[in-house]
């Protein structure tokens, strides 16, 4: 099967695990504190909503981080409760009764909650700290390459204060592991600690390198509205939003068709050397943990498709 036949799979990264999706599923393994593996399996569902939506070109990058939000956050918060249990202590869990919508509601808009809250930080912060500086670099040109230089640093500065934390360096790894798994099976390799651990912990589709793209996209965007006064600036950056986002996500699947390509490859560089941040060389044991989570997607998605064709025949 060549690469251009294969599915598209994704993943994150979880609390000493892997998540990975398909057209079907979600599936998360983590490694629990006695070296035991579990696994947490959802069903891929979508509203017609969103259906719709992911199909309309810069409204479906905003379907896809809300539905990518509220899904991980689920995967998040399992392999968090998880591995910190005793498994000794699983059956006292296992009585407790938790309200089914309380948990519903609140697992699947913490991720989006999170993900809006940081991006108007990081949106915002910027545009005041540039305006500081508007006696020295006055003019509309000067106050947008200087805001976006400030929502860099900014960027850069988090992730690798962040990624010196213990928790979060070895969820990094496991980021890592999750790139290597998919380049692996897109290259057609077996999944072995060998053949993964052999291939690059960077890819074109990585949200890392969404990231970065609202910041380059952001300031090109940025030069078609006013900058002054200081609300209105404040105001057009808030409702420019959705536009970034859309306009980044485009450019992340361009980039994403365009890797093969001579001289146009380069276009997601700056995202894949962002990467190298976000992600660290993983372990074996560490690479181990991801084989197992996508493994058993690829089983239950092939169960699925197998179903749904013997209910064709019926």
């Amino acid at each position: 099967m060549s690469n251009k036949q294969k599915p598209v799979y994704g993943g994150q990264a979880v609390v000493e695990g892997v998540m990975f999706g398909g057209k079907y599923h979600y599936v998360t393994a983590v490694r629990r504190k006695d070296g035991s593996i579990e696994y947490f399996e959802l069903p891929r569902k979508s509203n017609r909503a969103f259906t719709l939506l992911k199909k309309i070109p810069f409204l479906r990058g905003i379907a896809a981080i809300i539905e990518a939000s509220a899904n991980g956050s689920k995967h998040l918060n399992f392999s968090t409760e998880r591995y910190d249990i005793d498994p000794a202590e699983d059956h006292k869990i296992q009585e407790q009764e938790v309200s089914k919508l309380t948990m519903v509601l609140g697992v699947a808009t913490i991720g989006v909650i999170s993900f809006l809250f940081g991006k108007f930080i990081f949106t915002l912060v910027p545009v005041f700290l540039a305006d500081l500086f508007k006696p020295v670099f006055p003019g509309k040109p000067a106050q947008i390459l200087l805001e976006s230089l400030f929502k860099l640093i900014l960027l850069l500065s988090y992730i690798y204060f962040v990624s010196l934390t213990p928790i979060v360096k070895r969820v990094f790894q496991y980021h890592g592991a999750e790139h290597k798994v998919i380049n692996t099976f897109e290259n057609g390799k077996d999944l072995t600690v060998e053949n993964v651990q052999a291939h690059s912990r960077l890819h074109y589709r990585c949200g890392s390198s969404f990231i970065l793209f609202t910041v380059i996209i952001g300031m090109f965007v940025y030069f078609f509205v006013p900058t002054e006064p200081l609300w209105l600036r404040v105001l057009n950056r808030i409702l420019l939003i959705p536009v970034v986002l859309g306009i980044s996500f485009e450019v992340l699947q361009l980039t994403n068709k365009l890797r093969e390509v001579p001289v146009l490859k380069y276009l997601g560089l700056p995202g894949l050397w962002l990467q190298l941040l976000t992600t660290k060389e993983p372990h074996d044991d560490q690479v181990e943990v991801a084989i197992l989570s996508f493994k058993e997607l690829l089983k239950k998605e092939k169960i699925t498709r197998e179903n749904m064709q013997a209910e064709e025949i019926v």
